[in-house]
């Protein structure tokens, strides 16, 4: 079976022509360009990337993939902004305020992997554009749930789309890259998150208190934070869009599955957008592939039997996870599992409680103080809606900028491995601050000093995590680390539920502890600054 046949459509270069067609027989066309000449030598993957150069096309793929970052950033942030008003409506105890959140990070799990091996089988692109579009169509039918159970699934849902896309995204970001610039340009990628983080909980400051914004619908009073969830759907669909119409596929992508003219298409649109009234054409007769058998590939299978058939293709499904625990891999795969689990527990168990805590402060004091009051269910505990929340909200999200300016500025400099394990130690020591002090002004700032470091980390870990591994595992590799994160996130979210009435103090603590494990972890990683893609 030709690689190229399943991705022909998957291939329409970013403002770019169609590629041209393949030989009869499915392999890469022999023939040059009709503008090379036969002096012009043969490239490899990082030589291709070198010539394309760097400019116009790199900001606009920046652009398009950070608004997809920060779709997931909104999507997922949303349950948080909405739970001090929407747990009202639908009769939320905080063990169910636990459950919600959770069960957004239970889809994440389950479609982190499924869908980066599908990214590394069948293109990045195609699985970023399905991903993103299951994540906003269930996002936004979601606000129509009259129900706990039905939105708690229809939240699940929205997070397999999330799961795939958070992964592909840096996989394929990172492989249009130049080696000195990836470390820079995949931090800039990810400081897109803390623009959805500011959209989100700008769009929950202003849409949520406006009470008057409801619907009687008969059979559902459609309330202002309904109004918000529908929103916050839009940023994905509009990036699936983008993405089905505009993005090319990743060249390291289609070289690595043998389809050379494609992959030679998308660096001559790279170095046409990037060499802006320059006529001399890409200067390369054709690429240097590895040809190989197509072992990854799904064959077909000559079972006697649909059970036999699953279980083949459920092998098959494992393998990348048994290529990451074998050397040379193994140390790098435990330390990375531990610093996800680590990191998503603490960031996710308590971030997705914040704006819950900042209201439980209203009254003065640190949100622990106050965490041992009883919470009434009624609606008069929820409206009128307290702006304030959602105003301490934005700043804490807002406090992520210094960060971001920090790593984009130094990750080239100092390296991920770095700024990983040093922001997570001050990660540590923040947030076992946050319990100590006394006051609600000093909750507020510490919170922020949790914001601005941990979003370090979070940005280290990106770039890490696309350099550690080899092409055909990259998807693979970061949608099973995400998927362990997710895990930690789902328990974060139920331990601070079950005890934030009762113990503030324990799931506190317990996340400090943690991401001081995380930071240790990291200096277990391998240097990767300025290195070549595997």
């Amino acid at each position: 079976m030709s690689r190229r046949s399943d991705g022909d459509e998957a291939r329409r270069p970013l403002l770019g022509s169609r590629p041209a067609e393949p030989d009869s027989d499915g392999d890469a066309p022999s023939e040059r360009s009709p503008d090379s000449t036969d002096d012009q030598p043969m490239l490899n993957y990082e030589e291709a990337v070198e010539e394309a150069g760097f400019g116009l096309f790199h900001g606009l793929l920046l652009l398009v993939c950070g608004w997809a970052n920060a779709s997931d950033a909104v999507e997922i942030l949303c349950v948080s902004f909405l739970l001090p008003t929407a747990r009202c409506d639908l009769q939320l105890s905080s063990a169910d305020m636990g459950l919600l959140t959770a069960s957004m990070f239970l889809g994440m799990m389950l479609g982190g992997y499924m869908w980066g091996y599908l990214a590394d089988r069948r293109g990045r692109q195609r699985v970023l554009v399905i991903s993103l579009a299951v994540n906003g169509t269930f996002g936004a039918v979601a606000s129509l749930a009259p129900s706990f159970w039905l939105f708690l699934l229809l939240r699940f849902l929205s997070g397999v789309g999330v799961g795939g896309s958070i992964p592909v995204i840096f996989s394929y970001f990172s492989e249009f890259q130049p080696k000195l610039r990836r470390g820079a340009m995949i931090s800039a990628l990810a400081t897109f998150w803390m623009a959805g983080n500011i959209l989100a909980a700008g769009a929950a400051w202003l849409v949520i208190p406006r009470t008057f914004l409801h619907v009687e619908l008969g059979w559902l009073d459609f309330q202002s934070w309904r109004v918000f969830v529908v929103l916050c759907s839009i940023p994905s669909l509009t990036s699936a869009f983008i993405f089905s119409l505009a993005m090319p596929e990743s060249p390291r992508f289609l070289m690595e599955v043998g389809m050379e003219e494609e992959a030679l298409t998308v660096f001559q649109l790279m170095y046409k957008l990037n060499h802006r009234g320059n006529r001399q054409p890409f200067p390369a007769s054709g690429l240097l592939i590895n040809r190989k058998d197509d072992e990854d590939e799904v064959k077909p299978l000559r079972t006697r039997g649909c059970c036999e058939h699953l279980s083949s293709l459920f092998k098959q499904g494992l393998a990348p996870i048994r290529q990451l625990f074998v050397r040379p891999l193994l140390s790098r795969s435990i330390a990375l599992l531990i610093i996800n689990y680590c990191i998503s527990f603490g960031y996710y168990g308590l971030w997705m409680w914040f704006p819950e805590l900042f209201k439980r402060a209203e009254d003065g004091g640190s949100p622990c103080a106050n965490m041992s009051q009883p919470q009434s269910q009624e609606n008069e505990s929820c409206y009128p809606v307290k702006t304030a929340v959602y105003m301490e909200g934005f700043v804490t999200a807002a406090s992520n900028l210094p960060g971001n300016i920090f790593t984009i500025l130094l990750m080239d400099i100092v390296g991920g491995k770095i700024l990983l394990a040093g922001s997570l130690l001050v990660s540590s020591v923040s947030v076992f601050l946050i319990y100590v002090v006394k006051t609600k002004s000093q909750s507020l700032l510490m919170s922020c000093v949790f914001s601005g470091v941990s979003v370090i980390s979070w940005n280290a870990l990106d770039v890490v995590g696309t350099e550690l591994y080899p092409t055909q595992l990259r998807s693979s590799a970061l949608g099973f680390f995400t998927g362990v994160g997710r895990v930690a996130a789902i328990m974060g979210n139920v331990v601070f539920g079950q005890l934030v009435d009762s113990n503030c103090a324990v799931p506190i603590l317990v996340v400090s502890a943690l991401l001081l494990a995380g930071g240790l972890a990291a200096l277990k990683l391998p240097r990767t600054k300025q290195t070549d893609l595997p």
